[in-house]
């Protein structure tokens, strides 16, 4: 799409608006922190699909945060480090920026690898560099809540660049979680008959290996839910009164702590 789409996804911005994430991001680039710009903007570059949100996400290696938060604030936020697992932000009157270092469950945690294949992008006549396709995938296919789904972006997603995804690399980020790839990739080729083969069948068939393996495991150990890494209100139920054990604890993602404040802040939506 190139910048002329961001050009116009700017014009849903108000000008106010648009000037203070233009300074926000100018001023990061001389402060020399390392960012990507992600959300509705990386998702229009692939995509076509222009989004006007309330807020401009970021994206920072954890160390980096409070570096982030600190040069935001010279220029007049205010700012919190809002969840410890993953969620900063600075706010600039009725605007603000999300800083984000990992996803809500803890899973999908911006590293080397995020910067490494980056693509560099102009986002409201600034050059910076947006989130990869893989990356945005990964951290997107885990947002199955009541109120919102992210598969429709996941699909969208996997139209549009799955021709030159580094296919490997996306299987690697899934790691343990490859059942949520699975699905993913099963509901795109129902969502899109015709365009099955934007897929290469050699991704479907080692998937679908594991999955005939796993059939044949017996189950053991304690129950585990892991419904909670896909929707933080959803399972709760299962965790304290099913007994179940929550997954996000098993998988050391994240503490009781976090997990606790995470889950008290649904009623804040």
């Amino acid at each position: 799409m190139g910048s002329n789409g961001h050009a116009a996804a700017g014009q849903l911005l108000e000008p106010r608006t648009a000037e203070f994430y233009r300074t926000a991001l100018r001023t990061l680039i001389a402060a020399g922190v390392a960012f990507l710009v992600g959300g509705a903007y990386s998702l229009e570059r692939y995509t076509g699909i222009a989004r006007h949100t309330k807020d401009f996400d970021i994206f920072v290696r954890p160390r980096d945060c409070g570096r982030t938060l600190e040069t935001l604030a010279a220029i007049g936020c205010s700012t919190d480090l809002t969840f410890t697992h993953w969620l900063g932000k600075a706010f600039h009157g009725d605007d603000f920026i999300d800083v984000i270092f990992s996803s809500g469950n803890g899973i999908a945690e911006v590293d080397d690898l995020w910067f490494e294949h980056a693509i560099d992008e102009t986002v409201l006549g600034v050059d910076v560099q947006l989130c990869p396709a893989e990356e945005s995938i990964w951290s997107k296919a885990f947002i199955m809540e009541r109120e919102r789904y992210d598969g429709a972006d996941v699909a969208h997603l996997i139209r549009a660049t799955g021709d030159r995804l580094d296919w490997r690399r996306l299987l690697s980020r899934f790691d343990g979680y490859w059942r949520v790839l699975l699905a993913h990739l099963t509901l795109f080729g129902f969502i899109y008959p015709t365009d099955r083969s934007t897929i290469p069948s050699w991704v479907v068939r080692e998937l679908m290996q594991r999955l005939d393996q796993e059939l044949d495991a017996p189950d053991h150990g304690a129950q585990i839910c892991r419904g909670t890494i896909l929707s933080r209100g959803q399972y709760l139920i299962d965790c304290a009164e099913w007994g179940y054990t929550d997954g996000r604890l098993t998988d050391g993602r994240m503490s009781r702590r976090e997990i606790a404040h995470w889950t008290a802040a649904i009623d804040d939506q």
